[in-house]
This record gives C-alpha cells, structure tokens and sequence, in this order.
C-alpha cells in the first residue's frame, strides 16, 4: 500500500467512521431546529433574534405575512442576486479607492471582476485569483463574506420554496423570499458561523486587520536568482470568513492555498471540523424535508442515497491514493503517496476533506485536486459530475435530489402502468420537463463547454500538463463551475479572458436555469390536490425505491460523461499502471 501500515489505515478508517455516525446523529436535531425556522414556529434563539428580524422587515419594508406565487419569488430572486452581483463587481473594480486596504491592491481587471462576482453570488467561490495578493481587507468582508452568506440563503429559500409545492394543496403561493432568505441568514447561519469562528480563533485561525508582516528567516534560502533572507507573512480577518466559507458551502478561500494554509486550517482537529462543517447543513436538510412534508421516513431515504454515494467514492478515492503511483515507487520512493497533500492531515484526513467538499459542492481544499491520482480525481469529480446531490450545496443539492427523486417515480411509475405520484401529488408533464432541466442542464453545459475549450487555442493554451491529464484539467474546470462546486484541477490557468468568460457563463447557467425550473414545479405542485395513497403507490421511503433511485443517479451520470472520462482519468490511469 505505498507505506502506509495496517495502523495507519485503521485509524483512516476509524476517523471516517467516528466522522459520519456524528453527522447522522446531528441530522435529526439540526433538521428539526430548521424546521421549525421555515415553518414560523418557536425556537430558543427567538427571544433574541425575531426582534432583528422584524426590525429588518420594518426598515426594508418587507412584508413577510404576503406569499408570493412561483413566478413572483423567482423574479424577486433573480432580482436580489443581480443587485449583489454589480454592488459585488463594483467593489472589486474599485477596490483600491475603498478602505481596508494596508497593501495598497490594485482593482481586479473587467474580466477577473465579472468572473468573481458572478463566483461568489452564484455559491460557486471559483476563484481565477490568489487572495492574499489580489483582495483588500474590505473585499473579502463587505463583497465576498457578505455573498458567501446570501448565496448560501438564496440556495435554502428555493429548497423551502420546493417543499412547500410538495407539502401544499390546491395552493398557489410557495411562500415569501425575503421571509425565507432572512431566516436563512439570521437563524441559522449566522449563528453557526459565529461559535464556528470563534472555534476557529482559539485554534489559532487568524482574525486581525493588521498590515502584512516581514520576518527575517532562520536560514537563508539560496535560489537562481539570489538568496532570499526574509518573508512575507500576510494577515487579515480569516476565522470570520472562514467559518460561512464552509457552513454556506461557499468554498472561497481568503488565500490562494485555501484550507491547505495553517492560517485557515492549523491542525488535523480543525480538518476535522471544517470537513463538518461543509456537510452538516446539507444533510440536516434531508431531515427538515422531510419533517415539513409530514413523512420523515421520505427525509431519511434520501439520506441514505445520499450518504452511500458520498461513501463509495470516499472509499474509491482513499484506495487509488494508498494504492500509490507506480511510476514514483518504481524510482525508489518510499512512503505513503503525499504529493500535493498536507502532511498535518496525511493522507486520511485530505481524502475524506476533498470528498466531502466536491460532494457537497463547497470548493473548500486542503489538497492540490490537481496532484491526485487519476482515478481519485476522477472520484472528486464525478461527486460534481452526477449533479451534486451527495449531499449537494445547501438547498441546491436537496432540491437537484428532488429533481431525481421525481424523475425516479416518474420512469417507475410507467414500468408499472400507473400514474407517477410523489407524495401525493401526481407527476405529469410539467413537473417531469422540470425535474429534467434541473438534472441535466449543467450536464449539457459541461460538454459543450469542455469541447469548445478542447478545439480552441484560447482553451488548449492553458492547460499546463498535456495529454489526458490536460483534458481532465479542462473537464474538471467546467463541472465545477457548471455545478456551483469552485474547486480546481490548479494545472489549469484559468485567469485569461476565455476562462474567465466561459466559466461565468457556466457558472450563471448552472445556477439560475435549475433553480428557475425548481420554483416553476414547486408552482405547479402547489396547486395540486392531494391523492391518498393506496394499494398502487409506489413507496417512496422503503428500500426498494432507494436502490432505484441510486440505480437512476449513477445511470444518468455514467451515460452522460463516459466518453469524456474515458478520454481523460481512465487513459491517464492505465498509461500510469502501464508503465508507459
């Protein structure tokens, strides 16, 4: 195994183990606490919160009692998120005139700043650029922290929006955005994140607003082009940004190295716990699905898919990368294979982190993607690939599961000769077109956009690695755009002007047409009556449908990608064992 001992991958094993029974544990009392938020219920932190909230209702003139049809809540989304895009854009524009800025940064180009503001409002957090050498103090805090929040919000009030069409009869409002974004913020992340940073601080996350330090080093280091004797030490206002970067599943690092830098990521603890972080929400939102449709055994059953996908490429990815690279180890190479991983976190603590974060669509790293094996970054990225419902970016992933979920029954229910139903309600044509384009719109952009990539020069010419690595390179770009994940395959030098054009394009699509088409069936559900289950329902939370709906997910994934990772990772992998 490339040097790692039994004990080793034991304590690997017993870490993932110690890992997902606490995240099953925490789902239920998480889930149940959202619940109630969504459902305008009490809860412990009302006394102290529901104050602010109506004090931002009366101040922005909101009123929250009034419940919007699909097509006003999707304007009013739409809406929301161009205003954070171009107030986002213009700070990053003008960043040098703005305050909280001791290094005196530039603002970013047209095209760089186009691309990070669309990053960051769409919950994507790609990043064509280095933080600590690119963005002011005021830049990460007022444009990139405060869209790390509302992103994430704006992913959560659509799955609310969802619910609901499931949940209602003869409905036709699906509730009010600015009601649900609110308590998204106040209730739920914003606490998290609070007693996540200050988590974060007393581990030794920085937070200051300091000028960047020079310290002279030990030892002098001599290079080609002279001897370096000092460095630079960068500073800023870390654990606050860090703590919504994961819980938001956002994914944006304050420096270029993301959470592979000590000053974000410290100690295998703090691994840990950011790995945590990234996943809770997401699956505790399986739980107040299914406690706000009235079945919990429907909330339960998706979790389950969910968490067996995420397991099955942990395990793949975990295997690839103990099983080593034969060409390092036929030069005489000893040890567990590391290149591109911390050694703090070894080889255990950076698999399960890159799984989780490209299955939960953060974009959060603490691995160079890029140095992985060729089948365990192909693990990573067909986590992005299958349209990441495991577990998926807060909401956004629940409600793509959904999208699949109906898809499931639909196909299910013409194998046996009846009407599809869901929960009641029966699935037809418009709900079936709906569950398609938010299944496979990013899909479809993914391949377009990798083919123009690959027979372009502005493409081809930055890719760094040739070959079938490049084009892994190149696909992997466009996934985890196109999927709102953000992390990146670093061979690639994204920050040119096709790039930065392409990848904002996909990022937008990936977004907006999958969460317009989840508000259009949330409204055609909403007005539908409830139909009583009888002896012909299929049961949707028994293990049967559960197989089903895996069987759905990786069909749909493996049919629509196996030429192009065919072409890249596989090749990859056997000119690898091949010795070619």
């Amino acid at each position: 195994m490339n040097g790692l001992s039994n004990l080793e991958i034991a304590l690997d094993l017993i870490e993932f183990g110690i890992f997902f029974a606490i995240l099953t544990l925490l789902v239920k009392p998480v889930g149940k606490y959202m619940s109630k938020v969504y459902m305008g219920e009490r809860t412990f932190l009302s006394p102290l919160i529901s104050p602010v909230e109506k004090w931002i209702y009366r101040l922005t003139g909101v009123d929250a009692d009034r419940e919007m049809n699909w097509k006003e809540y999707a304007l009013s989304m739409l809406l929301f998120n161009f205003i954070g895009f171009l107030v986002l854009f213009l700070i990053l524009i003008f960043q040098n005139f703005l305050p909280l800025n001791p290094e005196h940064f530039k603002g970013f180009s047209l095209p760089l700043a186009f691309n990070t503001a669309v990053s960051f409002v769409t919950n994507t957090n790609w990043q064509a650029y280095s933080g600590e050498s690119a963005a002011s103090y005021f830049t990460q805090m007022a444009g990139l922290a405060v869209q790390n929040f509302l992103s994430a919000a704006t992913g959560m009030a659509i799955l609310v929006a969802l619910i609901r069409g499931l949940s209602r009869k003869n409905a036709k409002a699906i509730g009010n955005f600015w009601s649900d974004m609110t308590k998204s913020t106040l209730y739920i992340l914003l606490p998290l994140s609070i007693i996540a940073a200050v988590f974060f601080v007393s581990q030794g996350v920085i937070q200051n607003f300091d000028s960047y330090k020079t310290i002279d080093l030990l030892q002098p280091v001599v290079t080609q082009s002279g001897t370096i004797t000092h460095q630079i030490l960068p500073m800023g206002p870390v654990a606050s940004q860090e703590a919504i970067k994961l819980l938001g599943t956002n994914g944006g690092g304050f420096f270029g190295a993301n959470s592979a830098h000590p000053y974000e990521n410290p100690n295998p603890l703090t691994n840990f716990v950011e790995a945590f972080l990234i996943i809770l929400i997401p699956a505790a939102l399986t739980y107040t699905f299914g406690k706000m449709v009235g079945d919990t055994r429907q909330g339960w059953a998706i979790y389950i898919v969910m968490l067996v996908i995420l397991i099955i490429f942990l395990g793949v990815q975990y295997y690839s990368q103990i099983r080593g690279d034969p060409l390092i180890t036929n030069m005489g190479v000893s040890g567990p294979y590391m290149e591109g991983m911390e050694s703090r976190f070894g080889v255990g603590g950076s698999v399960l982190f890159s799984t989780v974060t490209t299955g939960v669509a953060c974009g959060a790293v603490n691995t160079a993607m890029d140095s992985l094996t060729p089948i365990g970054g192909m693990s990573s990225m067909l986590l992005m690939l299958l349209s990441e419902v495991a577990f998926g970016g807060v909401g956004s992933g629940l409600y793509t599961m959904l999208a699949f979920v109906v898809i499931a029954v639909f196909i299910a229910g013409l194998m046996i000769g009846r009407t599809p139903e869901y929960l009641g309600k029966k699935i037809e044509v418009r709900e079936m077109w709906m569950a398609i384009i938010t299944a496979l719109t990013s899909g479809i952009v993914i391949l377009i956009l990798t083919s123009i990539a690959l027979v372009t020069k502005s493409g081809t010419s930055a890719i760094l690695n040739p070959g079938a690595h490049g084009l892994s390179e190149i696909l992997y770009a466009f996934a985890s755009t196109a999927n709102n994940n953000g992390s990146a395959f670093a061979g690639l030098s994204a920050n040119t002007l096709f790039y930065n054009l392409t990848t904002g394009f996909a990022m937008l699509i990936g977004r907006y047409i999958p969460a317009i088409a989840v508000l259009v069936m949330a409204g055609s559900l909403a007005t539908k009556k409830y139909t009583p289950p009888n002896v012909g329902t299929l049961p949707t939370h028994k293990p049967a449908f559960v197989i089903w709906l895996f069987a759905v997910i990786i069909i749909v994934g493996a049919l629509t990608f196996f030429a192009a990772l065919s072409m890249g990772p596989v090749v990859e992998n056997i000119i690898m064992w091949g010795g070619i």
